[in-house]
């Protein structure tokens, strides 16, 4: 070979190759798992990490609601009040303002059904009773109220619960200590758990 010139080597991969290289190199999941065996850091099991999420949800949404309840804003006047506060410094869509603005005049009714379903959020949450659509209930409401407060609120303040409620919808969120696991066992044809 010349100084100064590479010599091209060619490389014949056959697919086992190509899987054991997937499998073993740095991204490769058995050296993640090799890593994550040989941690000397604890590690909880998943589902009792979801456990955790879902009764943290669950205290965050009591503990709005008894907030809410003793600043008077499940009242009509209160609830209105707000609303009418969302519509006017906040920078949702014009259609969520509309919307906002129809439930900001029945607000008789709108304020103590919102306190309903965040007082019946969080302990549905906390006890694991009917957890995963518990959850998807959640991120839509949180949804809605993350759009009411575009530009009023940091805008992280609503995104991070609105993110732990999606994971509880599609992960197992039920399946550890909750009453979910009672109901699974009585009617194990329900699809929800």
């Amino acid at each position: 070979m010349e100084a100064g010139t590479i010599d091209r080597v060619r490389v014949v991969a056959t697919p086992e190759d190509v899987e054991h290289l997937h499998n073993h190199g740095p991204w490769g999941r058995a050296s993640k798992a090799q890593t994550l065996r040989n941690s000397k850091l604890p590690a909880l099991d998943p589902a009792l990490v979801l456990v955790i999420l879902r009764v943290a949800l669950g205290v965050f949404f009591l503990s709005t609601f008894f907030e809410n309840l003793d600043k008077g804003l499940y009242g009509a006047e209160g609830y209105a009040g707000l609303i009418h506060s969302y519509i006017k410094y906040g920078h949702a869509p014009t259609l969520w303002k509309q919307v906002m603005g129809f439930t900001a005049a029945h607000a008789a009714i709108a304020g103590p059904l919102q306190a309903v379903l965040e007082a019946s959020l969080g302990v549905f949450l906390i006890l694991g009773f009917f957890s995963r659509p518990a959850a998807l209930v959640a991120f839509g409401f949180l949804t809605g109220l993350w759009l009411s407060e575009l530009g009023i609120g940091w805008i992280w303040e609503l995104l991070v619960p609105m993110i732990v409620a999606a994971a509880l919808t599609l992960g197992p969120s039920g399946e550890r200590a909750a009453l979910d696991v009672a109901l699974a066992r009585r009617w194990p044809e329900l699809p929800i758990y």
